[in-house]
Formats: C-alpha cells, sequence, structure tokens
C-alpha cells in the first residue's frame, strides 16, 4: 500500500471520527452505527454515574431556552407601547411614551436574559466536566483493556486502528457530550416554545412563515447533492498530496541523492491543483448556503410583515407583535437547522462509541490460574514436552516440539525463515498458550504461574529496539525500575555502554529523541542490553540481537552478551549462524518440529540441514566483498 493510500485511508479516518460538516451549517455524510439504538443505549448506561448531573443540564437547558423565548415578546409590547404613545402624542389623545412602562418591561428583560445566560453558562460548566470524566473514563478503561488483550488481537489489528479509538473515537463523543448534548435540549424547547408563541399571535402568520421551512430545505437539499461529490473529491486529492509529502519527507535523502526534487515537485504541482480545482468548487457551493437560506428567509420576512400590517391595521394584532413575531420567526429556523445537523453528529458519535464499546467487549486473554505457583529462586531448567500450536485453527506451525535445557545452558534456536523460531519464544513467555504439550519451568507447568511472575524471571534483547522519550539513565532504568544511579552504571559498563556515553552531549542524561535517532544502531543495541544486564533475570532471550549492525560493532555487542548471559539460561535465534557456534546446545527447526539438535561441531559433522544451512551462509558470504576487505566467519 503507498503512502498516498495510507493518507486517504487516514483522511476517511479522520472523517469518520470527528467530522462535524463543513461551511454554512452543511451537513456532511458520515459513517453511522450498525446499532445505533443498542449503542446509544449503552453510552447511556456507560454515563449512568452522572445522571444527576445530566438531569441538571437538561433542566437548566430549558430554563435558559424557556427565559430567552419571553424576550421577544416583552419587547413587542414595549414596541406595542411606544408606538401607541407616538401616535396618541400626534393624535393629542395622550401626554407621550409611558417611559415607566417601558422601563419595567427593560428590568424585566434584563433579569430573563441574565438569568437564561447564567443557566447556560452552569450548564456549559457541568456538560464540561460529565464530558471530559466520561473521556477520561472511557481512555482508562481502553488503556486497562489494551493489558488484558492476548497478543492475538493485536498481531491481527492495524496498531493505527487501535490508536485512532483512544484518540479520535473517543474525542469524537466527548465533543458531542459538550456541545450536542445541551444543544438538543435547548433546541427542542426553542421550536417548541417559539412555536407556542407564534401560534398565541397569530395562527394565520404561523402558517405562512411555516411555509419557509420547506423551501429552506430543498435549497439545502440541493446544494448538499451538488457539492457532496466535490467533498468527497476533496478529501481524496488532499490524501493524494498528503501522502506524497510524506513519501518525500520521509525520503528525501534518497530524492536528493537521484535529483528527484524536479520530479518531486512537478508531481505535487499536479496533485495540488486537481485538489484546488475541487476544493474551491465545494467551498463555494458550501458558501451558497448562507446567501440561499437568508434569500428564502428575507422572502418569509416580507410576507410576515406584509400580512402582519393587514391584520394590524384591522385591529387583529397589535404593531409590536408584528417586530415579535419576525423575531420568533428567526428563533425558529435557527434551531431547526441545528437539530438537522445534530442526527447527522449523533450518527457519527454512535459510530464513534460502537468502534470504543467493540473494543471493550473483545475478549481478555485466558485468565490466570486460581491458585497460582510461587515463584521462588529459579534455577533456570527448561522443559518442552510435545508442543503444539497454531496461531489459527487447522493452521499448526508448531507440530511436535520436545527438548530440555539445563540451567545456565545457552541454546540457539536456528532455522529457515517460517521455521517457528520466534514462535517457541511467544510460548515459552505464554504471549499464546500452547495447543497441546506443556512447558514448564523448574519442573512447574508456565501455565500455573501468573504471567507476571513467569516474565519477571525474563530479559529480552530483541532485534526491533524500543527506546522511549527520556535520558539514556531513565532507557536503562527501565530494567529495573527501583535501580540506584550506581547500579545503572555497573549495568552500562557491563554491557560496554559507559565507554561511548561520556563522549555524548549530556552523558548519561542525554535525552533521547522519540525514534533515538541521535544514537546509532549498535549504541541501541547495547543500550538495550544494559537494560536486561541490570534487570538480572534469570532466562534470557536474544532474538536476532546483532542482525542489523555491522561487524566491528556487533563484536562488541557480543562480549556485551557474553556478560549478560553468565549463569543463565539463555535463548538465541539467529539467522546469522557464525554468532551462535559457541552455544551450548543448538536446535535446529524446520516447518514446526526439531530436525537436529547439537553442538555447532557436532551438527557439522552430521552433514545434515544444519550443516546445509551453515555451508550456504558461509559461501554466500565469500561471494560478497566486504567493505574491510575481509571475509565473513
Amino acid at each position: 500500500m503507498s503512502s498516498q493510500d495510507r493518507a486517504k485511508q487516514k483522511a476517511a479516518k479522520g472523517r469518520g471520527a470527528g467530522g462535524f460538516g463543513r461551511g454554512h451549517g452543511m451537513m456532511m455524510s458520515g459513517p453511522k452505527a450498525r446499532d445505533f439504538k443498542g449503542t446509544i443505549q449503552k453510552l447511556l448506561s456507560y454515563m449512568s454515574k452522572y445522571k444527576f448531573a445530566i438531569l441538571v443540564v437538561i433542566a437548566l437547558a430549558i430554563a435558559s431556552a424557556t427565559f430567552s423565548i419571553f424576550g421577544p415578546k416583552l419587547l413587542g409590547r414595549a414596541t406595542t407601547k411606544i408606538f401607541e404613545g407616538v401616535m396618541g402624542k400626534f393624535a393629542g389623545t395622550s401626554s407621550g411614551i409611558d417611559f415607566s412602562y417601558i422601563g419595567d418591561i427593560m428590568i424585566t428583560l434584563i433579569a430573563l436574559y441574565g438569568l437564561s445566560a447564567l443557566f447556560s453558562y452552569i450548564q456549559g460548566y457541568i456538560m464540561s466536566g460529565v464530558s471530559m470524566k466520561v473521556s477520561y473514563q472511557m481512555r482508562k478503561d481502553i488503556s486497562e483493556k489494551i493489558n488484558k488483550l492476548p497478543l492475538s488481537y493485536f498481531d491481527s489489528t492495524n496498531h493505527g486502528e487501535v490508536l485512532s479509538r483512544v484518540t479520535n473515537d473517543v474525542d469524537t463523543v466527548s465533543r458531542t457530550l459538550n456541545q450536542s448534548l445541551g444543544q438538543i435540549i435547548t433546541s427542542v424547547t426553542t421550536v417548541i416554545g417559539v412555536l407556542v408563541m407564534m401560534i398565541s399571535i397569530s395562527g394565520l402568520m404561523t402558517v405562512v412563515a411555516l411555509c419557509i421551512v420547506p423551501l429552506s430545505m430543498l435549497a439545502v437539499v440541493a446544494i448538499v447533492r451538488r457539492s457532496q461529490k466535490y467533498f468527497k473529491q476533496q478529501q481524496d486529492y488532499l490524501g493524494n498530496v498528503n501522502g506524497h509529502v510524506e513519501e518525500m519527507y520521509s525520503g528525501h535523502t534518497i530524492v536528493k541523492a537521484f535529483n528527484g526534487e524536479e520530479k518531486s515537485a512537478q508531481t505535487f504541482n499536479e496533485l495540488n491543483q486537481r485538489l484546488y480545482g475541487t476544493a474551491w468548487k465545494a467551498q463555494f457551493l458550501s458558501g451558497m448556503m448562507r446567501p440561499a437560506m437568508n434569500i428564502i428567509g428575507n422572502i418569509g420576512y416580507v410576507a410576515v410583515s406584509v400580512l402582519g400590517g393587514a391584520l394590524a391595521a384591522r385591529r387583529v394584532i397589535e404593531v409590536g407583535d408584528i417586530q415579535a413575531f419576525i423575531q420568533y420567526v428567526r428563533n425558529f429556523t435557527q434551531p431547526i437547522a441545528q437539530l438537522a445537523n445534530i442526527s447527522n453528529i449523533l450518527q457519527q458519535t454512535a459510530a464513534a462509541a460502537e468502534r470504543v464499546f467493540e473494543f471493550l467487549d473483545e475478549p481478555d486473554e485466558i485468565a490466570e490460574t486460581a491458585e497460582p505457583a510461587k515463584m521462588q529462586q529459579i534455577d533456570g531448567h527448561v522443559q518442552f514436552k510435545h508442543v503444539r500450536f497454531g496461531y489459527e485453527e487447522g493452521n499448526t506451525i508448531i507440530n511436535d516440539f520436545s527438548a530440555e535445557i539445563q540451567p545456565g545452558q545457552s541454546v540457539a534456536i536456528v532455522g529457515p525463515t517460517g521455521a517457528g523460531k520466534t514462535t517457541i519464544v511467544k510460548l515459552l513467555m505464554r504471549f499464546y498458550d500452547v495447543k497441546s504439550g506443556s512447558i514448564a519451568v523448574d519442573e512447574i507447568d508456565i501455565r500455573d504461574f501468573t504471567r507476571n511472575d513467569l516474565r519477571d524471571q525474563f530479559g529480552m534483547v530483541l532485534q526491533d529496539t524500543w527506546l522511549y522519550n527520556d535520558t539514556i539513565m531513565e532507557n536503562i532504568r527501565y530494567g529495573r525500575l527501583d535501580a540506584t544511579d550506581e547500579e545503572v552504571i555497573q549495568a552500562a559498563k557491563a554491557a560496554h555502554v559507559d565507554s561511548f556515553v561520556h563522549m555524548l552531549p549530556g552523558g548519561y542524561q542525554m535525552m533521547l529523541n522519540e525514534e533515538a535517532t541521535n544514537v546509532s544502531q549498535g549504541q541501541k543495541q547495547l543500550l538495550t542490553i544494559a537494560r536486561a544486564i541490570l534487570a538480572d533475570p534469570k532466562l534470557l532471550i536474544l532474538d536476532e540481537a546483532t542482525s542489523s549492525v555491522d561487524t566491528r560493532t556487533e563484536v562488541q555487542i557480543q562480549r556485551a552478551m557474553q556478560n549478560l548471559m553468565k549463569n543463565r539460561t539463555s535463548f538465541i535465534i539467529a539467522h546469522r549462524l557464525s554468532t551462535i557456534r559457541d552455544a551450548d546446545l543448538i536446535l535446529v527447526m524446520n516447518h514446526g518440529d526439531i530436525v537436529e539438535q547439537g553442538t555447532h561441531q557436532e551438527l557439522l559433522a552430521r552433514n545434515g540441514f544444519y550443516a546445509s544451512l551453515y555451508n550456504s551462509q558461509f559461501e554466500d558470504s565469500e561471494a560478497l566483498p566486504r567493505s574491510d576487505g575481509g571475509s565473513h566467519n
């Protein structure tokens, strides 16, 4: 899959997780939950501990909307009073405007709008707290769930998919709770309240005003149909542009080495031009939404004003009622548009919540034994008895694996790709459990230990080094978090780390960046060996620990590994057979079975499968010249 395709997927995932519409209230289609009702019920159940706070929010939202609804009616009365005072003054039937009456109305309005704003503020404050607590709890539950899931889940699931649920999906749920719940209550209350107030002024004018709604909806649908395809194209082309930039940025050294700058710029310009062509059409059509709504709204205002004037002239309604009615019309159409948009948001929220709950409902790894064996000081005697295993039903990888490793032995597991070498290590550490047979440490089945107790006895040095964004000191201390600085430095010296650390800026306090690119690959490997030495494990696993370094660094790492393996039962996985010649026992695997076992010299003397593997590597290394002029051994 190219970077452009990956970028498209990221863009699509971003729309699905957090897309709330584009441009002037335009509704964008998003992913829908397979079980909308069930997911919403599960979400409400998840939020049940905050039900009192949510009930308070609902009450405050209703009160806030209700207080604001009475405003136009009171303003209409003030307008009528001013009109009557002015007309009476000209006719000589009154002394003028009753400012005392208008003053009372103004004080009442200030009180109403003030209370409405206060309740709205309190509602927002409470709901923000609830939404943050819900998102906090969701992330906490997801984090705990990650530690309970079997490794098979992560082998079959994209890591970005899991991260998307922790970030995008939880954010979508939180944002909806924070913004949309109160808005739904306010909008519904406003629509009902305004409709009642409009009918109380004039039923005929209400019918005329309601004719605006279907016209507005027709305009929205017409614009959305035309613009939707351009928004989709915009996201696709944006994915292409982002994908190209990602490719060129990650490989900028290769681009420069092959003088590909001009071709890269040309490709970018072509992609950017396509994006420009669709983006401006999408934004233009989206920008047409508000003018279209304004035109229809103004037509409605004209119709209401003309009809209202006629009714006022016949003394059916007051002059101020016209002004109040026009305000109510404006307050009526806005919450309807909000509700239409919120319905789309709720679909997206349900889809996001469904993905979160699906993750939380994934089956946990096999439960620990009810009465675990006590992990005392172990010797390191390991037995594999007729082990059989497959990642999938009907697809067996390990057929009948039996071996016995004595305490302190170094055991190399070799074989072609796909032979099952790494699978044996995963079974040994209970990342997976055997389908049949058993693995025992000091005569105790490893399934009788808790996973934590078992893994405490292991140290691992892998081909893919893992260092995190902290100092060199803290990265080594990760092997045993309660270790003192002196113990960390002693482990570093044993791993030949101390010799190069003092040459780095800051020494042990130098910060490693996120990818640890400010140290070499060999130095990274030595740091992980120092971490394993500090952990002081009784059992050791070395998985291709020297496969990605040069020969000179490999010698240094081999010396560090010899210090690490002293008095420890060690399992060494290696493709480069020259690195395991001194192993006490070599297990040769092919198609999930041990086909040969013995020492290096014994296996060569048999002239069998191991000898064939070893000689083919030796011949290949002789055929390929090395940069230092030597040859591989």
